[in-house]
């Protein structure tokens, strides 16, 4: 990630490992596919960019072996140290203002990351700068905007209380600099970019218990911005929380565009 000044969901957070669990039992399955596809294998070399969690680490590390390189940065590491030993590296690091870590990576990889880089297009220049020709590039981000309700089923009391405080996270996530309309431009930005083969597909779930576990963390997890900014009250968070505890209902995420392509190789098609 990126050090951005009040940055709404930080690693530090007690609720953040909850929410990188609920991210890990969501998406991982849409990720690895992807991944597979892209041929990943013994000996290839990594970034994954923000990497915050260990899921997606750990089965990097696990395909490229004792001869590849998986590099895992973010700004914070602390929820990666259980994957800090070889063919693993850790690094603190900024991908908006820092240099990348490393150049003739086989393979760089973020998810949902830079929706919320203020300088994304940096951002998104590093990456491709460090692959190697012919390398692939695969990112994943949300659209917020494509689907911006929790209850897409707004029936009740309990789904419209539910939809007005997205709308409040949606609303700090903007003022924070995040770019809720970010995923739908992806195939166009990396074929801007120069990268060959571009394609992209979207991962939408409507409901499932990973849903849930994500939302009570991440509404505890601003619980106290959501008060500050008249977005609810104490008492209408709690009731959402116990709505929420409850299971009955249909808790859906922003969906998940995932673009990938390839740098152009050289002229000898190395």
């Amino acid at each position: 990630m990126t050090r951005t000044h009040g940055y709404l969901l930080d690693n530090r957070q007690a609720e953040a490992g909850e929410r990188f669990d609920a991210f890990a039992a969501l998406f991982d399955p849409t990720t690895f596919r992807h991944l597979e596809r892209l041929g990943v294998g013994p000996g290839w070399r990594c970034w994954e960019v923000g990497a915050g969690g260990t899921s997606v680490v750990s089965w990097l590390a696990k395909k490229v072996g004792p001869t590849g390189r998986v590099v895992a940065t973010d700004i914070d590491t602390s929820l990666l140290t259980a994957a800090a030993r070889p063919p693993v590296e850790v690094r603190v690091h900024d991908v908006a203002a820092d240099e990348p870590p490393g150049e003739g990576f086989d393979l760089v990889h973020a998810r949902l990351v830079l929706v919320h880089v203020p300088d994304r297009e940096r951002a998104l220049r590093s990456m491709i700068e460090a692959l190697r020709p012919g390398g692939r590039l695969l990112i994943e981000d949300a659209d917020p905007a494509l689907q911006p309700l929790l209850c897409p089923d707004e029936f009740g009391p309990e789904q419209q209380l539910a939809n007005r405080l997205r709308q409040g996270f949606r609303k700090l996530l903007a003022d924070r600099g995040a770019d809720l309309s970010y995923g739908r431009r992806l195939p166009r930005l990396l074929r801007e970019a120069g990268l060959h083969r571009v394609e992209a597909d979207a991962y939408f779930p409507l409901t499932s218990p990973a849903c849930t576990a994500l939302e009570s963390a991440t509404v505890r997890q601003i619980r106290d911005q959501l008060v500050t900014e008249g977005i609810a009250t104490d008492q209408e968070i709690d009731r959402h929380l116990t709505n929420v505890a409850a299971g009955d209902m249909d808790l859906a995420t922003a969906p998940m565009i995932s673009v990938w392509g390839r740098k152009a190789p050289e002229e000898s098609g190395s």
